[in-house]
């Protein structure tokens, strides 16, 4: 089982902090095996969170058994780091520990040193802040999140959804990511003038929401060639007030929700099976190979065959 750490120092922000312990927590994998267990660590028993006392199970010694490392934000996070802290951090990642910081548990991260030479974000009001004080790193305020390897950083708390959803795909697939944004309720779509680095799942419409019928439909239908127009008719609206409509409950278009849902579907029928590349963009419903193939390199950021021989060299 893949041990999770997070790391509860004073005046932790309790929204980071819960985040974690909530989406690893209730992770299942088909047949309802658990693949996580979380572990709240902190240098001493009992830690400052806003309006109250929270007290950690676990000591600094729960990093050195943890595959990955939350670090959620602080209240203050020009508060020194403790020196204890660091070098637990440290020592964990010289021996291949997942380190990832949620908001202002950016900060945390950077005075570790971990951070240097690479790309990382944070909270948009913190990223100047973050950039003064660690030149050496890239601090990228328009992204949800960044994963540079070993090392990942978000932004503002809700982002840490995202990251952590993005930390399940990485480890398990596009089908288990998918049943734990369900849990957690995400948004189709997070655009919001922002980016993103990594395009992570897409979940499901949030249920009572005016689009979900109508998304459940185009989830049901991504082999075919399906229209504006049809999605239209199929909703009962004009394709403005659609577009409208759309744009409103899940911050996208409906073809590029389309697409993302087709891109999903591919993900996981080329994480758990054999057949070729050709034959899968036909089942999620692009007109060719090729069509299929640019969709999904602009989406996921590689190829179908490289995302596929990454995932055989993982069931070996």
């Amino acid at each position: 089982m893949h041990t999770v750490a997070v790391l509860a120092l004073p005046e932790v922000v309790a929204f980071d902090l819960a985040t974690p312990l909530e989406v690893f927590a209730r992770t299942r994998l088909p047949g309802g095996r658990v693949p996580y267990e979380v572990r709240v660590c902190a240098p001493e028993p009992e830690v400052e969170a806003g309006g109250f006392v929270m007290r950690a199970p676990w000591g600094l010694e729960a990093l050195a058994a943890a595959g990955t490392i939350i670090l959620p934000g602080r209240a203050d996070p020009l508060t020194p780091v403790p020196d204890e802290v660091i070098a637990a951090l440290r020592e964990a990642a010289a021996r291949g520990a997942r380190i990832a910081s949620i908001c202002s548990g950016a900060f945390t991260l950077a005075a570790t040193g971990l951070l240097d030479g690479r790309r990382a974000t944070t909270h948009w009001l913190a990223a100047h802040t973050l950039a003064e004080l660690h030149p050496e790193i890239t601090v990228d305020p328009g992204v949800l999140y960044v994963d540079a390897g070993q090392f990942l950083t978000s932004a503002g708390a809700a982002a840490g959804l995202d990251l952590c959803l993005h930390l399940i795909r990485r480890d398990h697939g596009a089908a288990v990511a998918a049943d734990a944004a369900r849990l957690s309720v995400m948004p189709l779509e997070r655009e919001g003038g922002q980016t993103q680095f990594i395009v992570h799942d897409q979940p499901p419409a949030p249920r009572g929401s005016l689009m979900e019928p109508v998304l459940r439909w185009i989830g049901d239908h991504l082999d075919r060639p399906l229209t504006l127009a049809e999605i239209a008719a199929r909703a009962g609206m004009s394709t403005r007030t659609l577009n409208r409509r759309f744009r409103e409950q899940t911050g996208t278009t409906p073809l590029k929700w389309l697409n993302r849902a087709r891109v999903r579907r591919a993900q996981h029928l080329l994480e758990s099976g054999d057949e070729p590349v050709e034959r899968i963009a036909v089942q999620v419903g692009f007109g060719s190979p090729t069509a299929f193939r640019d969709q999904f390199k602009r989406i996921v950021g590689t190829s179908p065959q490289a995302y596929r021989d990454s995932w055989v060299s993982r069931r070996r």
